[in-house]
């Protein structure tokens, strides 16, 4: 295993043909992914892995002035790639991850097949024409709450973030990944994230991209989704699923498996 493969936690299963790359997004890991990977191992070679920062990596691994932007984790996406010499993938990004993707795919169209979004948005803050979900208040009021309580913060922001039932096994399983994060990591990564406005590049985006959206979603309102499918630069497709929340391969797999399955398999019709 190389340098790259241990830092990130990689795990490489399934023996299919094709790559298929599982990028998951802030406050979890690659379990996130629990639900959807038995579906794919039988067709695909899926990769799994935790993003510097994340609950399961060696802390002394993330660096904050590499990671203040995205572009960090971006080239740790395209250094895993060719460590493990992926010639092309199809990459499911969530959340975040799916913008990762997205910056990866400018540099690099080659390597990537497809961009399946997940509960993906380009910029967090209203701007003019353009909702995000939040005013700069509410994220420095998020800010300050992660800071002067961290764990009291995660109790109160994983029922928020999945949606639904506070005592679903998807609201203790987002409540432990986000526990497991070093405090002033998450918080680093928060800022870096909620801070972040990569709407400059969707027009050089030309990989087919795939949008799949909670009608629901504390994060990121459907309009979001929309948004995107108008100004990605290459085919682009939306699927606003009947489901609630940021995680909702965690908290509605029923729904989300079989739609994020239809999406990984079949191209757009163009």
């Amino acid at each position: 295993m190389g340098i790259v493969e241990e830092a990130h936690n990689v795990r490489v299963i399934g023996g299919g043909e094709r790559t298929i790359v599982l990028a998951h997004g802030f406050g979890t890991d690659q379990s996130v992914w629990r639900h959807l990977v038995p579906h794919l191992v039988e067709e695909f070679r899926v990769v799994l892995f935790d993003n510097i920062g994340a609950g399961p990596t060696n802390p002394d691994y993330f660096d904050f002035d590499r990671y203040a932007t995205l572009e960090g984790y971006v080239l740790d996406l395209l250094a895993l790639l060719e460590e493990l010499r992926v010639e092309s993938c199809i990459f499911v990004g969530h959340s975040v991850s799916a913008m990762i993707g997205a910056i990866a795919s400018v540099s690099r169209p080659d390597l990537f097949s497809k961009l399946v979004f997940l509960s993906a948005s380009p910029r967090y803050l209203n701007d003019v024409d353009y909702f995000g979900g939040f005013e700069q208040e509410d994220l420095d009021q998020l800010f300050e709450a992660m800071r002067a309580n961290y764990k009291a913060w995660c109790s109160g922001f994983a029922p928020l973030a999945v949606g639904g039932d506070m005592d679903s096994v998807a609201v203790q399983e987002f409540s432990r990944t986000l526990f497991n994060i070093r405090p002033d990591i998450a918080l680093s990564v928060g800022q870096t994230i909620f801070q972040s406005d990569v709407r400059h590049l969707l027009s050089l985006v030309t990989v087919p991209c795939h949008i799949i959206q909670s009608t629901k979603d504390l994060a990121v309102p459907v309009v979001v989704s929309e948004y995107l499918h108008k100004h990605l630069g290459g085919d682009s497709i939306v699927e606003v699923m009947a489901c609630e929340g940021h995680l909702p391969q965690l908290s509605s797999p029923d729904i989300v498996t079989p739609v994020l399955l239809r999406h990984i398999k079949y191209d757009i019709a163009v």
